[in-house]
């Protein structure tokens, strides 16, 4: 019998570098006479450059090529070419490049690449991955109209009352920090989307919602879904085979993603025939369809859609969430930049209530801090991948048709010429002299384009709202072991599609030393 499987095998493994020699040898990009590619890497027959990418941070691989293959004659390295396996890839470091092509010439890369494995985990539906096209422009036009910078002032009270149940499960439980942060986020969005109030802790259908991201996120890697994309017939091997985890955990990932879209979209209807819902997203585009015509059906797919993308497929709550974790993290490696916070939002609020979304205008070094946040470590250091839907020539180089193009955010954010000491935390560096806020909000961190994340004022607001809730209840500082010496740790961050802090300790202690649960809660109660 071993026998038998490992002959099968080794036909498989033949059959496979056979078809890798094939695909590389007739897929290479036919270059027009007046158009070369951009620099690169070399290439390597069959895998191109797959052995030179750091697997775990492609993002640093990428940022090191700039330096290595630009010079004054392509562009100082702000686009490189390589190759995975068979499938062209231009990689975009500058800001400036991403929006010259992701804006600029939105009509051209504002495809996706098809990703093999999006079938698999029962995330074909979604808005961020989905190929461009009618039904696509349909979930893109509700997203927008649900989460527009002037909509967004409507949810602002929810916010403020989730951000208050943050506040209650930090005190209450300080060391499941992480589980508190993926609640709000979560919360938040299920609120605004679905008009479903969860449960201020160990909520079932978040905590279903947020496994089922988690493992596809964390499954999902560029790396991975490029062979598989290359390779879809791997994705019929069976699952015991080694290199097959993908294969292992998809069911679980696929049953996950499917609750998301049914279960709440039904709590909602049915709240709806009741009259037991508030206006949300759904609620107000449901009410909006008319069952007489003959596309009601295909309409209203389109909303139940585009609210679970609202959760999981644009990693709004997900992005919440690791934004937070790495401000709790910056608050303990930079207490001097805590303690000026502590002061201004004593300065502005006082002692007798909580900070609301009002005293915003008057605490610019909050901003400063949320947007140091996301551009120190980059949560989608490699934003969504686009795809070219045309061959192009931009400055004199050449992007193949379906290529894929890919935004190095990660780059973008730690751009010496515009951020000095970019791998320092400094959120001075967004503050004029006199203490106003630049006007560099940090936006490519959440994509380009008609790709960009529609529920980013969404999220921006709530992360604020936490932030500064945090700000004037809690100090953060190093946990200290039994024998009361500060325990020393190594910050380490989780890769795959998204990246976001492992837990590390911390110590999480009111500022009042007479806070407790029904100080908090009066506090509370006056500032709403």
């Amino acid at each position: 019998m071993l026998d038998l499987l490992t002959g099968g095998l080794e036909v498989v493994l033949a059959a496979f570098a056979i078809s890798l020699a094939l695909r590389s040898y007739f897929t290479k990009p036919k270059l027009p006479h007046s158009g070369k590619l951009p620099p690169g890497p070399p290439l390597l027959p069959i895998l191109g450059s797959a052995l030179a990418v750091d697997v775990t941070a492609p993002w640093l691989t990428y940022k090191a090529w700039s330096n290595r293959y630009g010079n004054n004659q392509c562009f100082l390295g702000d686009v490189v070419y390589t190759r995975l396996f068979g499938q062209d890839n231009i990689v975009i470091n500058s800001e400036r490049v991403a929006r010259d092509l992701l804006e600029h010439r939105s009509h051209n890369y504002s495809d996706r690449p098809e990703i093999a494995t999006n079938e698999l985990f029962g995330t074909d539906y979604t808005t961020a991955f989905m190929q461009y096209g009618s039904r696509w422009r349909l979930q893109r036009k509700i997203l927008h109209q649900s989460f527009r910078q002037d909509a967004v002032p409507n949810v602002r009270p929810m916010q403020v009352t989730k951000s208050h149940d943050l506040l209650l499960n930090l005190l209450e439980d300080p060391l499941d920090y992480p589980k508190h942060f993926a609640v709000y986020s979560g919360s938040v969005i299920m609120s605004a989307v679905y008009s479903y109030d969860a449960a201020r802790r160990h909520d079932y259908m978040i905590e279903r919602a947020t496994m089922g991201l988690d493992i596809t996120l964390k499954e999902m890697r560029p790396e991975v879904a490029a062979v598989f994309g290359v390779f879809p017939f791997l994705l019929r091997l069976p699952s015991w085979l080694p290199g097959m985890r993908l294969k292992r955990v998809a069911p679980l990932a696929k049953e996950l993603a499917i609750e998301s879209l049914e279960n709440p979209f039904a709590h909602t209807e049915r709240g709806l025939a009741t009259g037991s819902v508030s206006p949300c997203m759904v609620v107000d585009h449901l009410l909006e369809l008319d069952q007489g015509y003959g596309d009601y059906a295909w309409k209203k797919k389109a909303v139940k859609e585009s609210a679970a993308t609202a959760f999981g497929g644009e990693q709004m709550p997900f992005i919440t969430a690791a934004v937070l974790m790495n401000f709790v993290l910056v608050m303990i490696l930079h207490p001097d930049v805590q303690q000026k916070a502590h002061k201004l939002v004593d300065s502005v609020v006082g002692p007798k209530r909580l900070p609301t979304f009002h005293d915003r205008p008057s605490l610019p070094y909050i901003d400063a801090i949320l947007r140091e946040c996301m551009r120190w470590r980059p949560v989608f250091p490699l934003a969504i991948m686009h795809a070219a839907v045309e061959s192009d020539i931009y400055e004199g180089y050449y992007i193949p048709k379906g290529a894929t193009v890919t935004p190095n955010v990660w780059a973008m954010c730690h751009n010496e010429d515009k951020y000095a000491n970019a791998s320092e935390f400094n959120p001075d560096r967004f503050l004029n002299p006199d203490g106003t806020l630049t006007d560099d909000t940090v936006s490519f961190v959440w994509g380009f384009g008609r790709r960009i994340c529609p529920g980013r004022h969404l999220a921006e607001a709530s992360i604020w709202s936490a932030m500064v809730g945090m700000l004037a209840v809690f100090n953060f500082s190093r946990a200290k072991d039994e024998t009361g010496r500060e325990i020393e740790f190594e910050p380490h961050w989780h890769g795959g599609l998204t990246v976001r802090p492992l837990p590390f300790p911390c110590s999480i202690t009111p500022r009042n030393a007479d806070m407790d649960i029904t100080t908090l809660q009066h506090l509370i109660g006056v500032s709403v």
